[in-house]
């Protein structure tokens, strides 16, 4: 397998024709990423656990429709799938509310992630919203830990949210922290630096923590590196929303999708020259989905990516 996600998962409403119509869309990171590294022609499995409930099925099928594998679907169960629910207001911007049965158990456990798995992909990649509740936080951890044993590229998305850890910015720079010795990349936004110690401070944190490399995204403005001791920038697009539902999502599975396409299996693979493709095929993907304002359906394919480079 090329790429192997995990995570929990959300649900997308974003505004139909009508004032008062919402289209469903399974969404979160985990699996936009998935699918937009699926869109890209890559193998990729997202291990997730959902319900036998109205929107159970419906996560599965969006899955499969897009082309990623949907990791041990027996773990479906008779609750309630834990998700968030997304409002694209009229500006584009995003309002969250996040939901959870009570006494439900549908997180994602330790035992669901197999060693078999992820021995055999060649990306592991998770996301900080997962470790904001037990047992899905073991679960992730223990993926990250594979994944340095087997010693695959480990990749990892700071996706800090108000509503996960209520407003706790310490709380979850925690958890992230801790599981910064298995990651070789790491992906933070501009509003994350801070919390990750400013942008200054990045350097001696892939140093302490033998972090490969870091890519910072900029929204419009593009992305910035930290690599080899050196910081180096790709521009940005000029789009209708910057804030569109995806959109970083969709730059990262295109910039995981690239590292794959170029032939990277480890770590020590990485050269500038492989990440600066990497950064403008991911520019190219983000760009492309906000000029749709996100949601699944505008995560773009390989073919579409290539008529820009």
């Amino acid at each position: 397998m090329d790429l192997y996600c995990i995570g929990e998962l959300l649900i997308d409403f974003i505004p139909g024709t009508e004032p008062a119509s919402y289209v469903r869309n399974a969404g979160g990171a985990p699996a936009n990423v998935a699918i937009a590294a699926a869109r890209n022609g890559l193998d990729a499995g997202m291990c997730c656990t959902v319900g036998k409930d109205d929107f159970g099925p419906f996560l599965l099928d969006t899955l499969r429709e897009n082309g990623v594998k949907a990791l041990h679907p027996e773990l479906c169960t008779d609750a309630v799938t834990t998700m968030a629910f997304v409002t694209l207001t009229p500006d584009g911007d995003r309002k969250f509310t996040f939901a959870r049965k009570p006494g439900a158990d549908m997180l994602l456990c330790e035992d669901d992630v197999k060693e078999s798995d992820i021995a055999s992909t060649v990306i592991v990649q998770a996301g900080s919203f997962s470790l904001s509740a037990s047992p899905c936080r073991e679960a992730t951890i223990k993926a990250l830990k594979l994944g340095r044993k087997y010693n695959k590229l480990v990749s990892f998305d700071v996706n800090y949210r108000n509503l996960v850890w209520n407003d706790d910015v310490d709380a979850c720079a925690k958890e992230v922290f801790q599981c910064l010795p298995y990651i070789d990349i790491l992906k933070i936004s501009e509003e994350e630096v801070d919390m990750m110690g400013g942008e200054a401070g990045l350097p001696r944190l892939m140093e302490d923590y033998q972090i490969s490399l870091i890519v910072e995204t900029l929204g419009a403005e593009g992305a910035r590196c930290f690599f080899g001791g050196k910081v180096f920038d790709i521009p940005g697009r000029k789009a209708k929303c910057v804030d569109a539902t995806g959109a970083g999502d969709a730059f990262w599975g295109g910039f995981l999708s690239s590292l794959r396409i170029q032939g990277v299996e480890a770590p020590e693979q990485l050269t500038e020259e492989i990440i600066r493709t990497a950064m403008n095929y991911g520019n190219i993907s983000g760009w492309l989905c906000v000029q749709s304002k996100g949601a699944i359906s505008s995560l773009p394919t390989r073919e579409q990516i290539q008529q820009y480079l």
